[in-house]
């Protein structure tokens, strides 16, 4: 009886690498229920569009947060939770903030000029990626980005 097991075993192991591992070809019975991570991410079904906007957003620049230490970086670190949010408008309003209270602070700056490229502005996004590459030269996410290379021409 256990040899009989063991061949069925064999030979569904057999056919899913024969047949190829297609995560969305598992019978209903051979599933198991979702755990709580899969119940709260969003199911992308194999999609080409969702895995498109995945790598999109993956390549998407993303705000900096700083130390809590910092002059600035409780409005620069809520600027970047609206940012990562897409509100774009109440990210400027923290960022500003940021820079009102630390003027030296190269991520708030920078995290302004994504916020101010998202919303059309380029001449202003511009100067603030040149402040955050002054104040930022030696952080290699400010000096290595892309989108503030493509503003300033470096």
């Amino acid at each position: 009886m256990k040899e009989q097991g063991l061949a069925v075993v064999l030979i569904t192991l057999m056919g899913v690498f024969i047949g190829g591992c297609d995560s969305n070809k598992v019978s209903e019975s051979s599933k198991s229920e979702p755990t709580a991570t899969e119940e709260a991410a969003p199911s992308a079904e194999g999609s080409d569009e969702a895995h498109m906007e995945m790598a999109q957003t993956a390549s998407e620049p993303m705000a900096l947060s700083v130390s809590e230490e910092v002059g600035g970086a409780g409005h620069n670190n809520e600027g970047v939770t609206h940012y990562q949010q897409s509100h774009w408008d109440v990210a400027q309003e923290h960022f500003q903030k940021a820079i009102a209270e630390n003027a030296k602070l190269p991520e708030a700056h920078y995290n302004l000029a994504l916020t101010l490229d998202k919303l059309g502005n380029h001449s202003e996004a511009t100067t603030h990626f040149k402040t955050a590459l002054e104040l930022g030269s030696d952080n290699p996410a400010i000096k290595d980005s892309g989108i503030l290379q493509a503003h300033v021409g470096g």
